[in-house]
């Protein structure tokens, strides 16, 4: 286990919860910077951290840990959070809150220990990993554009924060979204391309 990652991951959550948590209700901007924290930073720094450990759970089950039906998963949490009902019980409610903020965690946890988990050197793993990875940056990219580039506010139950208006509160938020979140998830796929380009060309070489 790469001790010093989880430790990093757990300092975001930290300060993701304690230090934008009491600012989040009154600003969608630092709620949508909350949930980017917990799952494009957090998440994949704790992630790293326990894969490929003693403590890897994709060694234990990897059946469970498929990277695509997770990333579909993650993908309804997210979406359904950011309807205006829900998102509004995540912002005015202790409950609503730690019910999101959980789900966003172990749902970001899950898609990134199953793409970077398990036992190197399984190429259908990765792969599959990559294809979660990138549909999960595909569907993030697309709300954050949805928020950023919507006419009107969405959420009536907010006024805006200082001089934002709601609107412009909301389209920071979506930008921020695009940002940390779809970068965050792009990279990931990425780094695992490559690792699996590099272990094919190495194996051709081998063979050679």
């Amino acid at each position: 286990m790469k001790v010093s990652l989880v430790i990093i991951g757990a300092a975001v959550l930290l300060f993701a919860w304690a230090g934008l948590g009491p600012f989040a209700e009154r600003a969608f901007f630092v709620h949508m910077t909350m949930h980017m924290a917990v799952v494009a930073v957090a998440a994949p720094l704790i992630a790293l951290g326990i894969a490929d450990s003693h403590w890897d759970p994709v060694r234990r089950w990897p059946g469970f840990f498929a990277p695509v039906p997770l990333s579909i998963a993650e993908l309804i949490a997210v979406w359904a959070w950011h309807t205006p009902g829900l998102h509004h019980l995540a912002r005015h409610t202790l409950g609503g809150f730690v019910a999101e903020q959980a789900i966003f965690l172990i749902a970001g946890l899950l898609v990134w220990l199953s793409a970077f988990g398990g036992a190197r050197g399984n190429f259908n793993r990765t792969g599959a990993g990559i294809i979660g990875l990138l549909l999960t940056s595909m569907h993030m990219t697309l709300l954050g554009a949805l928020l950023a580039l919507t006419p009107r506010a969405l959420y009536e139950h907010h006024q805006g924060f200082h001089s934002l208006t709601a609107l412009g509160d909301q389209q920071l938020g979506g930008a921020i979204m695009i940002l940390i979140g779809g970068a965050s998830y792009l990279a990931g796929g990425l780094c695992l391309s490559r690792g699996l380009l590099r272990e094919r060309v190495t194996k051709t070489e081998f063979i050679a």
